[in-house]
C-alpha cells in the first residue's frame, strides 16, 4: 500500500503543490512507498541515508528559472467588452511574485506547466519586447491607443529589477509619446519614475498600485515575494509627488479574508496620494479553484469553510462566473454589498478624481526601415 504525499507550503513561495497542466496527458502523485518508515528495512540497493523528517523539514524552495520566450510579436489585443482596453503587453510568461489568487496561473498550462508552483518559478522573459515594440508601432496600420501593462502578469517582478525589459518597453514608448497604463504590486516602479514623471506631464501615463491587504503577514503568505502593503502605499505616495497620476487596485477582494478591511485600504491609499481606485472580486476560474482552497487550508484552516461558502455565495452557488460583467463583479447580495461599500468609500475619500483620458494625438511612430528620418 502507498500513500499520497500531502501538499506542504513551501517557503518564499504562494502555491503548495505543482500539478501537472490541464492539457497533459498524465498526471503525477508524490507517494510515500514505505521505504523510509521507522521499522521497515530498505530494500538491497536502496539510498540507506536518513529519512526526511515530514513532520518537521519543510520541503526544499524551488529555485527561479527564467527562460527565453521567442515570441515574434509583443502587443496583444483583446475584444472584451468589460475590459477598458483593447491592447496591452506582458514583459514576462508567469511571475515570481506568487499570488496564490493570480488568475493568469491557468495561462502557463498553454506551456505544458503547472498553474502551481511552476507558474512562479518558470517564467519565460521577453528580452526582445523592445525592438518588438518598435518594429509594431512602425507599423503603416497601426493605430494608437493606451497600452496597458500589469493586466496578466506584474511588469515588476523581481526578475525585473536586473533585466529591465519593462525599462527599456517605457523607453520606446516616451519616444515616441505613445500612452501607457501600469498595475503593479512592485516598488520597483519607482525606479522608473524618470521616465514616467515626463510622460505623465504629457497626459501619457497611469499608474495604479494594488493593495489587497494591510496585514503584512497576511500579505508574506498571500503574495509572498510582492513588495510589502507599506511599500506599496509609499510607491503611491512617491509617484504621486513626481505628479504620475497613481490610483489603487484592491484586488482581489476576498470575502470572508480581507473584504473587511476594503474601506482602511483605500483610506490608507488616498491619504498617500492616490486620485482613483478600482475593485475586483475574487475570480477562481480553471486551476486556481483547487490551488486556492488548499492554500486555505494550509494558512488559515479555520476560516477557510467559510471563504469558499461566501465565494459561492457572490457566484450563483459556484465558485466562478465567467460571463463578461459578472466575472470581475460577482453577483447576489454580497457581491452587491461588497459595490456599494466600495462606491461609498470611494466618494467618501476622493478617490473619483480621475482625470481625462490618456492622450493619443501626441503619438508619432518610429520611422520604417529605409524611411527618411523627421528633421523637425
Amino acid at each position: 500500500m502507498v500513500d499520497t504525499l500531502p501538499d506542504r507550503a513551501v517557503k518564499g513561495r504562494g502555491a503548495l503543490s505543482n500539478r501537472v497542466g490541464r492539457f497533459e496527458r498524465h498526471t503525477r502523485h508524490a507517494i510515500d512507498d514505505g521505504w523510509a518508515r521507522p521499522g521497515v528495512p530498505a530494500p538491497d540497493g536502496a539510498d540507506k541515508s536518513p529519512a526526511v523528517d515530514d513532520e518537521t523539514d519543510p520541503p526544499s524552495n524551488p529555485a527561479t528559472i527564467v527562460s527565453t520566450d521567442t515570441t515574434r510579436t509583443i502587443i496583444a489585443t483583446n475584444k472584451s467588452p468589460d475590459i477598458p482596453f483593447d491592447r496591452s503587453i506582458n514583459p514576462y510568461r508567469g511571475c515570481e511574485h506568487g499570488c496564490i489568487y493570480c488568475f493568469a496561473r491557468p495561462t502557463h498550462a498553454y506551456l505544458g506547466f503547472s498553474a502551481g508552483l511552476d507558474f512562479e518559478t518558470r517564467i519565460l522573459a521577453k528580452p526582445d519586447a523592445a525592438e518588438l515594440l518598435a518594429r509594431e508601432l512602425a507599423d503603416r496600420h497601426y493605430r494608437c491607443s493606451a497600452i496597458a501593462m500589469g493586466t496578466n502578469t506584474d511588469p515588476y517582478q523581481p526578475l525585473e529589477k536586473n533585466m529591465q525589459i519593462t525599462r527599456r518597453i517605457l523607453q520606446v514608448l516616451a519616444a515616441h509619446q505613445h500612452p501607457v497604463t501600469i498595475v503593479t504590486k512592485s516598488a520597483l516602479i519607482m525606479r522608473d519614475i524618470d521616465i514616467l514623471a515626463p510622460m505623465a506631464a504629457k497626459n501619457l501615463a497611469h499608474v495604479s498600485l494594488s493593495v489587497t491587504t494591510l496585514d503584512r503577514h497576511l500579505a508574506r503568505v498571500m503574495e509572498p515575494r510582492a513588495s510589502t502593503p507599506m511599500r506599496r502605499l509609499t510607491a503611491i505616495r512617491t509617484l504621486a509627488e513626481a505628479g504620475i497620476p497613481t490610483g489603487v487596485m484592491t484586488a482581489p477582494v476576498i470575502p470572508g479574508l480581507n473584504d473587511s478591511e476594503l474601506e482602511n485600504i483605500l483610506k490608507a491609499a488616498a491619504a498617500h496620494g492616490a486620485r482613483s481606485a478600482g475593485y475586483v472580486l475574487l475570480r477562481l476560474p480553471l486551476e486556481i479553484k483547487e490551488l486556492f482552497e488548499e492554500w486555505l487550508r494550509a494558512h488559515v484552516p479555520l476560516r477557510a469553510d467559510r471563504v469558499m461558502s461566501l465565494v459561492r455565495q457572490t457566484r450563483d452557488g459556484a465558485l466562478y462566473q465567467s460571463q463578461f460583467g459578472r466575472r470581475k463583479v460577482g453577483s447576489g447580495a454580497y457581491a452587491d454589498l461588497v459595490r456599494q461599500r466600495f462606491e461609498r468609500a470611494v466618494t467618501r475619500f476622493g478617490l473619483d478624481r480621475d482625470g481625462d483620458e490618456l492622450d493619443t494625438t501626441l503619438f508619432r511612430p518610429p520611422p520604417r526601415a529605409g524611411e527618411q528620418l523627421n528633421l523637425l
